[in-house]
């Protein structure tokens, strides 16, 4: 759940630094963007079912609300294919192994492929910004260094982990207040609604502006079930963890008391998930990367959820969404877009409960739209898909629906969901820098 807007000053140690010079995006690759490349360094050009990008989608539609939520500017198309568990293999050079897996494995999970749009635009201040920094941000031994306000500080990446940290610093609109829904279903049918308010503010739109290694500061709070109504969690995010580990405390409505939070972090299990999400698969991936050997595997064609406007219309409830094993599979969308292939694997001596972890990030976004997660004996286990879609009012590229799907028991979560949830998501508010605060935590907990 790491991202960055606004200026921010990362000081390295010298005795890291090691006398390297900061460039890791050259010059002629700069010079490619708003060219060849796009500004966030995607292929601009077109190629078979994959067309141009030509800016993407910066206007609402006529007569919107925000109060409607996002509708479907692409409502009226059909799907030009189908793919199901019979004629998966048909597509497979076009398949995540964990599409694969669920398509084998569930009847009920298929695939809806529509026409591909690309979309996905950013504000033209958050363009200039990739530009002006790409020559003064690199990264060493798990350091980001240098000036960092770019939201993709690698848009032509060399390693995995440049790749990875497009998608934790990625443009998500300068923080955002929301209230949103999840579910862990069971494979029996039984399910359990959680309702999340969350607040994000990022250094440079607090009042005073946070400077040094600060990146954002988070606020998340749950109104249900019952058993975690009142828990509240504050986070202080570090732009180099490495540097300065994350910052955490938790509000217990039961204790009445804040402790710290060291632990909200990795593969702690996610509060309200049944053990379904982890800490650092929140938001696809966050946090810090020195658990893992990240390798750039490349860029591919592949079938992932995109333009996923469609599971966020107002008119569906929860029940309408929600299938055995899978949501309904109608709901999604998904689209041929070329995406980079990031795999991440435990190093030697380290823990996590995930051995390996394979991510495809979004050309044009960055953002995670897919994820198969293997566990410490190399077994295929959890399946993560990300729908995607264009917040066009913010310019901010969204995830719309997050799902991660257990292999080994049926079980799933879904999250991000709003249907039912009466007020919009807003982007860019100020805050004080007081009220993101130990004590104000306490005083939170006890007006709940």
């Amino acid at each position: 759940m790491i991202f960055k807007i606004k200026l921010i000053t990362v000081a390295i140690a010298g005795s890291l630094l090691g006398g390297a010079a900061l460039a890791a995006t050259s010059a002629a690759d700069i010079d490619r963007l708003g060219k060849d490349l796009t500004p966030t360094g995607a292929t601009r050009a077109g190629s078979g079912d994959i067309p141009e990008w030509k800016g993407g989608l910066t206007a609402p539609p006529a007569g919107w609300k925000a109060e409607q939520g996002y509708t479907d500017p692409f409502a009226n198309e059909k799907p030009t294919l189908t793919i199901t568990g019979a004629n998966a293999d048909q597509y497979k050079d076009r398949l995540s192994a964990g599409l694969m897996a669920l398509l084998k494995k569930y009847p009920n999970f298929t695939m809806p492929v529509y026409p591909t749009h690309r979309t996905v635009a950013l504000p033209k201040a958050a363009y200039d910004t990739i530009k002006a920094e790409a020559s003064k941000i690199d990264m060493k031994d798990g350091h980001i260094t240098g000036r960092v306000s770019s939201n993709v500080p690698f848009p032509v990446p060399k390693t995995g982990e440049e790749a990875i940290q497009n998608h934790i610093l990625r443009y998500m609109g300068g923080g955002y207040d929301r209230t949103y829904v999840w579910f862990p279903v069971r494979a029996n049918g039984d399910k359990l609604k959680v309702t999340f308010v969350d607040r994000v503010v990022t250094a440079a739109n607090f009042e005073p502006p946070q400077e040094g290694n600060m990146g954002f500061a988070y606020f998340g709070r749950f109104t249900s079930p019952a058993t975690l109504d009142g828990t509240i969690y504050l986070v202080h995010e570090p732009i180099d963890q490495l540097q300065d580990p994350r910052s955490a405390w938790i509000y217990n409505s039961g204790l009445r008391r804040v402790r710290r939070a060291p632990d909200l972090a990795y593969d702690n299990v996610g509060d309200g998930t049944e053990g379904m999400r982890t800490t650092d698969q929140y938001l696809a991936y966050n946090g810090a990367t020195d658990r893992y050997d990240w390798k750039l595997v490349g860029k591919k064609d592949m079938y992932v959820p995109y333009n996923t406007y469609k599971i966020g219309d107002k008119k569906l409830k929860y029940d309408d969404i929600l299938d055995k094993n899978t949501i309904k599979s109608d709901l999604m969308r998904y689209e041929l877009h070329r995406v980079w292939v990031v795999e991440a694997t435990l190093k030697a001596g380290q823990k996590h409960i995930y051995g390996k972890r394979t991510f495809y990030l979004d050309e044009d976004s960055w953002n995670v739209l897919g994820e198969d997660s293997y566990d410490t004996r190399g077994q295929l286990w959890r399946v993560g898909v990300h729908g995607l879609r264009q917040n066009y009012d913010a310019l901010v590229p969204w995830s719309s629906v997050q799902i991660w799907h257990d292999l080994t028991n049926g079980n799933y979560l879904v999250t991000h969901l709003d249907n039912e949830v009466t007020a919009p998501i807003v982007f860019g508010k100020k805050a004080k820098w007081s009220d993101f605060q130990s004590d104000a935590l306490r005083r939170a907990g006890g007006t709940r």
